[in-house]
């Protein structure tokens, strides 16, 4: 186990946040950390204290972000952008009032949502389109260049290019698909399951990948520096899969890092190191080279899960959220 005295540890570094509520998401807008909370609002956290920021009505189910701005999607039929002095903009309200249930920030200050079985998309000009699914969407995630969104839901995945007006591209393969995400470099397309799998595809020939021995549902997974690995949760230690070449993960064993008595629950990869920040089910948080698996004492374990892990975008800071409403942010400079 990692949290052991003779571990090197960081924890005197962090500067805790009175988060007061579960947190649901982190994200940086600059060098200020901003706490996603489970209901009605933000918590921006600079260094001289917090800011409460209401946005939504009632819970808050998705957010994503570029840097510039938090995008988030509420149950009350609202997709808002609060941007890094904590003004709002509402960018749309779906007309039933249904539940935003994800969002997602492409390029070019392109935004998407979904609302039950619908998938929206709006480009900077404020063009909107919409395009229906064969089941509730899962996920949504932008390709790294151009304007194509992938759609995740039950069967596989759909890929739409907005401006084509052509019925997206599908990806089959059966079951639920959550979570989705392209490698930085848009070769391969990776999908959380209900099951505890992953399943991804090389998008140059849809050619199939899966990736499976998981204990849990994969919840948390992120892109290393290059994309050269996929660092996830869902087992009782850190799992990276290779994506270093142009077969991917495929005939390779993942590399696993960090074992732990305790399942890992979320993950962020530093921005320019080979540094995987892991946080675990009973509150422990460490960080792990990835060249060889060395491992720094980020946070002690305690009684909440990790909920939540972001680098700002020098990798100099790491926010720090639990299910139990904690909030913490390491200065590593």
């Amino acid at each position: 186990m990692s949290d052991s005295d003779d571990t090197p540890s960081v924890i005197d570094r962090t500067r805790t946040v009175a988060v007061d509520g579960p947190v649901a998401n982190v994200h940086f807008l600059g060098d200020t950390a901003v706490f996603v909370l489970g209901e009605e609002g933000l918590v921006f956290a600079p260094p001289d204290g917090e800011q409460r920021v209401p946005v939504h009505t009632g819970g808050i189910l998705a957010s994503a972000s570029d840097g510039k701005r938090i995008l988030t999607g509420g149950d009350d039929g609202d997709v808002i952008a609060t941007d890094a002095a904590g003004h709002l903009t509402v960018l749309a309200t779906d007309p039933k009032r249904r539940w935003i249930d994800r969002v997602a920030l492409g390029p070019d200050s392109a935004i998407a949502w979904s609302a039950g079985k619908q998938a929206f998309v709006r480009n900077a000009k404020g063009e909107q389109k919409s395009a229906d699914f064969p089941s509730s969407v899962g996920g949504l995630a932008f390709a790294p260049k151009g304007f194509r969104l992938a759609v995740a839901h039950y069967s596989g995945v759909s890929l739409w290019f907005p401006n084509a007006g052509a019925k997206p591209d599908f990806l089959e393969w059966k079951g639920s698909h959550l979570g989705v995400t392209f490698s930085p470099d848009g070769k391969f397309l990776v999908t959380s399951m209900q099951e505890p799998t992953l399943h991804g595809w090389r998008l140059a020939d849809n050619k199939n990948m899966r990736m499976s021995g998981y204990a849990a549902k994969v919840r948390s997974m992120d892109w290393s520096t290059g994309g050269k690995w996929l660092a996830t949760s869902g087992s009782d230690q850190l799992i990276l899969w290779p994506f270093g070449s142009k077969d991917g993960p495929m005939g390779k064993q993942p590399q696993m890092l960090a074992p732990s008595e305790r399942r890992v629950v979320a993950v962020a990869c530093h921005p320019s190191q080979d540094i995987v920040a892991v946080g675990f089910e009973h509150g422990l948080v460490q960080l792990v080279r990835i060249t060889d698996g060395a491992e720094i004492l980020a946070r002690k374990p305690t009684n909440a899960a990790v909920s939540a892990l972001a680098w700002n975008a020098s990798g100099s800071l790491l926010a720090i959220g639990t299910e139990d409403g904690h909030g913490g942010v390491l200065n590593l400079a």
